[in-house]
C-alpha cells in the first residue's frame, strides 16, 4: 500500500475533524472528569451516525469494508478533540478477535451489533502491569469464566467482552457477555475511559482461540488497538502543538513576544518533530496491516506516539505558565487523556521490551 493517503482517506481525514470541531465540548469534557461511569454520549452518537463503528468492519456483516488507515484516521481526529468514549479503539479490537477467530457464528451475531453501534466491547487482556500474562489468573472452564479482569478499559458499559484466560493449562481468547458479571467502576485519573473491574463468577463464554494461535490472535488484537491508539495520540500531540504556537505568538513578556525566547520556541520546534515522527510511523504501522513486520511497526508507532503525547502535554502546560494548569483553560483534559493513553494497550516498557526482542530475534 501506498505510504501517502490518496483522496478519500484525506477526506475522512477532514471531514471527522470539521465533525468533531463542531460537536466537541470542552465543559462538557471537563465534567467528564469528575463523574464515574459516564461516556460523552453527543460523541458516541456522532460516531454512529457518521459510521466511524463500521470503518473497519466487513461489508457482508453491515461495515464499510475498510481498514486500519481509514479508522486511525479517524481516532487522530478524536485524539485532538479528545473525545469522551474508548469504543472506537476496543470495538475495534473485538472486531479483530472475532474476525481472527472465524468463527462464522459469533461473527454473525455480533459484528453488525458493533458496525450500528447498537453493541459495545471492550478487551480485557491485560493483569496488573502485565499487557499479556503468559498466565492469567482467569480461567475458562466449562464454557464459563471464573476471576477477575482489573481496570478493564470501557468495562463499565460494554455489552461483550474479549478476554484473556487460561484454559487447561494453555492460554485461551474468550468472548464474554457482559450482562451476568459483576462490574466495579473505578474512579480514575480519566474518568471518560470508563474503567472498571469486571469479576467472573461461572460467566458464560465462548472460545475464540486457544493454545499457540490464541497467543497470535490476542498478539495481532493487542498490536492493532495500539495502532488505533497511537493515532488518537498523535491527533492528541498535534493539537497540543497547535494551542502552544498560538499562545506563544500572541502572549508578550518583557514587552516581546514569548515566541521569540529560544526557550519556548526551541521547546516548540521539538513538539514538532516528535509529532511528525510519530506520525510517519503510525502511517507506516497502519500500511503494515497483515504483513510480517505489522507488530514491529506498532511498537514503533506506539513508542513514538507514547513519547510526543507525554511531552507535548507537559510542554505546552511549561508554556503557558501558571493559566496552563488551571481548569478554565482545559489543558487537563490532554494531560490525563496522555496518561492514560499511555498505560492502556500496554505500557512503554511493554512495547520497548517487544520491539527489542522481535528485531533481536530477527537478526538472530
Amino acid at each position: 500500500m501506498s505510504m501517502l493517503y490518496d483522496e478519500g482517506q484525506q477526506a475522512i481525514a477532514t471531514e471527522s475533524r470539521r465533525v468533531l470541531d463542531a460537536r466537541t465540548s470542552k465543559d462538557r469534557l471537563l465534567k467528564l472528569l469528575e463523574q464515574v461511569g459516564e461516556l460523552d454520549q453527543p460523541f458516541w452518537d456522532t460516531a454512529v451516525e457518521q459510521g466511524w463503528t463500521a470503518l473497519a468492519i466487513p461489508e457482508e456483516h453491515g461495515g464499510l469494508g475498510l481498514g486500519l488507515v481509514e479508522l486511525g484516521l479517524v481516532a487522530q481526529a478524536a485524539g485532538a478533540a479528545t473525545a469522551g468514549a474508548p469504543f472506537l479503539t476496543s470495538g475495534y479490537g473485538a472486531v479483530s478477535a472475532l474476525l481472527g477467530s472465524r468463527n462464522a457464528e459469533l461473527q454473525a451475531r455480533w459484528l453488525p451489533r458493533l458496525a450500528s453501534g447498537e453493541a459495545l466491547a471492550c478487551v480485557a487482556l491485560a493483569e496488573g502491569n502485565a499487557a499479556l500474562p503468559p498466565s492469567p489468573s482467569v480461567i475458562f472452564a466449562g464454557g464459563t469464566l471464573m476471576g477477575t479482569k482489573p481496570a478493564v478499559t470501557g468495562g463499565i458499559k460494554a455489552d461483550i467482552a474479549v478476554v484473556w484466560a487460561s484454559s487447561g493449562g494453555k492460554p485461551a481468547l474468550v468472548l464474554a457477555e457482559l450482562a451476568p458479571a459483576e462490574r466495579r467502576a473505578l474512579n480514575s485519573y480519566d474518568n471518560s475511559r470508563l474503567y472498571a473491574d469486571l469479576t467472573f463468577a461461572g460467566t458464560p463464554a465462548t472460545v475464540l482461540a486457544e493454545g499457540d494461535a490464541a497467543l497470535a490472535l490476542a498478539r495481532d488484537v493487542l498490536a492493532r488497538m495500539a495502532v488505533v491508539a497511537a493515532h488518537e495520540q498523535v491527533g492528541g500531540a498535534e493539537a497540543l502543538l497547535h494551542i502552544a504556537r498560538d499562545y506563544a505568538v500572541t502572549r508578550k513578556a518583557f514587552g516581546q513576544l514569548i515566541g521569540a525566547f529560544q526557550s519556548i520556541k526551541h521547546r516548540i520546534a521539538e513538539m514538532y518533530g516528535l509529532v511528525e515522527v510519530a506520525r510517519a510511523n503510525c502511517i507506516h504501522a497502519a500500511a503494515s496491516e497483515g504483513t510480517a513486520e505489522f507488530l514491529i511497526a506498532a511498537a514503533d508507532a506506539r513508542i513514538s506516539a507514547t513519547e510526543a503525547y507525554d511531552t507535548n502535554s507537559r510542554d505546552c502546560v511549561q508554556i503557558h505558565g501558571g493559566i496552563g494548569v488551571t481548569w478554565e483553560l482545559g489543558l487537563h483534559l490532554h494531560m490525563r487523556r496522555a496518561r492514560s493513553l499511555a498505560v492502556e494497550q500496554g505500557s512503554l516498557l511493554f512495547w520497548e521490551d517487544l520491539l527489542v526482542n522481535q528485531l533481536t530475534g530477527e537478526a538472530a
